[in-house]
């Protein structure tokens, strides 16, 4: 992690140089993490890393085309991260997310808003699956549901939330938990903000939950939004994990 003014400024050189070579190259990726966040929101962050985003289909072009030009690269997990290093900062490669919920397609980039980095135009990751991704990141040691209220506050009037809807419909209860908390969150802003129509849907699905039989097979889906917290409810109590890839 950058520290000094000079390890900042040689960070900030690395990210931009490889975004130079894909751009170069005409390699489609968004910029995801905290930049994109400062885009939705400005808040500024002194990131550790640079989070790039591309289909699964596309990470070995780009590592082929960065080591090329000198960059070490790893492939980290063949499931969703892979990263291009230089003296101790590196570059994340994303092309899912750890649970394989968030898997990158076309549809990003038809979504995607155009931007700068630094003067070099990019694109960021849509508003719409930054928070799609976010709303399954409640680790004990990481939870993003600050980042997605403060993206709400300052996106959500213009948001498309059908969109998101249909992103977190398997998952609704996720949705409707968050939608919750921004309402503690911002009791003088909430309704101008959430749509009341999604809303009532979400309540609606909840109360319909106590009319269905429960589930009959003992099942934990805890492991989709934490990967470690839930291991004792998988290796000691008995419960299945559920099933992580949808499609």
């Amino acid at each position: 992690m950058a520290q000094t003014e000079k390890q900042k400024a040689e960070a900030q050189e690395f990210y931009l140089d490889v975004i130079r070579i894909l751009n170069e190259n005409d390699l489609n990726f968004m910029l995801g993490g905290g930049f994109a966040m400062f885009n939705y929101t400005g808040i500024v962050r002194d990131s550790k890393d640079l989070d790039i985003f591309c289909k699964p289909s596309e990470y070995p072009k780009i590592l082929k085309v960065v080591a090329e030009h000198g960059y070490d690269t790893e492939l980290t997990d063949v499931r969703w991260l892979a990263k291009i290093h230089k003296n101790g900062e590196y570059i994340d490669i994303i092309f899912d997310t750890v649970n394989n919920i968030c898997t990158v397609d076309d549809s990003w980039y038809e979504h995607a808003e155009e931007g700068e980095y630094a003067g070099v135009p990019v694109k960021f990751l849509p508003l719409v699956e930054l928070i799609w991704c976010k709303l399954y990141v409640q680790n004990r040691e990481r939870y993003d549901g600050s980042d997605i209220n403060h993206m709400l506050i300052k996106q959500g009037k213009d948001m498309d939330w059908k969109r998101l809807l249909f992103r977190m419909d398997q998952h609704w209860h996720l949705l409707l938990a968050q939608l919750l908390i921004f309402q503690f969150v911002y009791p003088a802003d909430y309704m101008e903000i959430i749509p009341k129509w999604l809303f009532d849907e979400l309540v609606d699905r909840a109360k319909e939950q106590y009319d269905i039989p429960s589930s009959t097979e003992k099942v934990c889906r805890g492991p989709i939004i934490d990967q470690t917290q839930y291991e004792v409810d998988i290796k000691l109590w008995n419960y299945k994990v559920s099933t992580i890839k949808t499609t």
